[in-house]
């Protein structure tokens, strides 16, 4: 439809004058911008990256998702009204208040980057890598975005072993078999059942020549000045935990040295909140997520009552339908807020 022409009708909007800054141009912010520019509220919406769309742009692969996609999308969101401040990060190059002051509400987006570590010794070796620094690399240079060469993380003629089962996981060995790597091992302490990423991205990794190493738990990252292998205990599943899943137990006696070239740490991501928050009275829990409750008074209201956020950073990673909607959601709460 839309290569035939077609654009949002927003003949019946009537401006209100109101304007609300959105911090991240990933799912949820994206989601929150389209239901305000239609209601007449102008959403101008910053990201630290040069392109829109947060991980769904930098975090997945060109192979799964093409990135034209997202710029028609942005084309589409632009012709609707909506404003893009790109490259840059509130915080650094505009203060939080500036916002506050200058905007009618603020919604924050930001998703969560923060990487899980394995927390085992050697993962500061050389050639040992975090999952999302790899990917990010990957595509900055694959859309030519790459600041210097030497950003670029390069897999090619490399043992690879990526430990972690997530889709973040098989993002990463796929990206590395593009790249060239000899040999390509993915690393998982459970069985292949307890997996907690798609059945299809599995299936299609092994189609591709992925290697799987399944009830294998790393205790350390070993080398000598860089990464030369990975040892790693084998598991047996115990008994289920508080959530249900089986807890894998370490059998004894069952180390084991796989050699490698280079590491991939893709244990999944946690909220990252920014440290001016709490001099907003924004308040978070424990681990860090925004406290912004979808059943509020006002859909997505924080504890500052200017502030709505929604999406990964309130709920932790998860779909990326979901942070769309938890967006929407916001944007019908500051709605509200606004009296639109």
């Amino acid at each position: 439809a839309v290569k035939q022409g077609w654009r949002p009708d927003m003949s019946g909007v009537t401006p209100t004058g109101k304007r609300v800054a959105i911090i991240g141009a990933g799912p949820a912010g994206l989601g929150c911008a389209d239901i305000l520019v239609r209601n007449g509220v102008h959403p101008v919406v910053f990201d630290r990256y040069p392109q829109i769309g947060g991980l769904l742009t930098f975090g997945i692969p060109p192979f799964k998702l093409e990135k034209e996609v997202i710029q028609t999308r942005r084309e589409l969101m632009e012709g609707m009204g909506v404003e893009f401040r790109l490259n840059t990060e509130i915080g650094r190059d505009i203060p939080f208040q500036q916002l506050l002051d200058e905007y009618d509400a603020v919604f924050l987006g930001m998703g969560t980057y923060t990487y899980m570590k394995g927390g085992f010794p050697g993962e500061d070796l050389p050639g040992v890598h975090d999952a999302l620094p790899f990917l990010i690399s990957n595509i900055n240079r694959l859309m030519h975005l790459e600041k210097s060469p030497a950003d670029f993380i390069d897999m090619k003629g490399k043992r690879v072993i990526v430990l972690g089962g997530g889709d973040t996981a098989m993002d990463c060995t796929r990206t590395s078999i593009r790249q060239g790597a000899t040999e390509v091992t993915c690393a998982y302490r459970r069985d292949e059942e307890n997996m907690p990423g798609s059945k299809r991205e599995v299936a299609n990794a092994k189609e591709e020549g992925v290697q799987f190493l399944f009830n294998r738990q790393p205790v350390e990252i070993v080398g000598s000045g860089r990464v030369e292998g990975v040892k790693f205990v084998q598991t047996r599943l115990g008994a289920p935990d508080a959530r249900g899943r089986r807890s894998p137990e370490v059998v004894p006696g069952s180390e084991e040295i796989v050699p490698a070239d280079a590491v991939l740490v893709a244990f999944g991501f946690r909220p990252s909140p920014a440290a001016w928050l709490a001099d907003f009275d924004i308040q978070t829990q424990q681990d860090g997520r925004i406290i912004a409750p979808a059943n509020a008074k006002l859909a997505h209201q924080t504890t500052n009552p200017k502030v709505f956020a929604g999406g990964d950073m309130v709920r932790g990673s998860d779909l990326v339908v979901t942070a769309v909607f938890e967006g929407r959601e916001a944007g019908k709460g500051i709605l509200d807020y606004l009296g639109v």
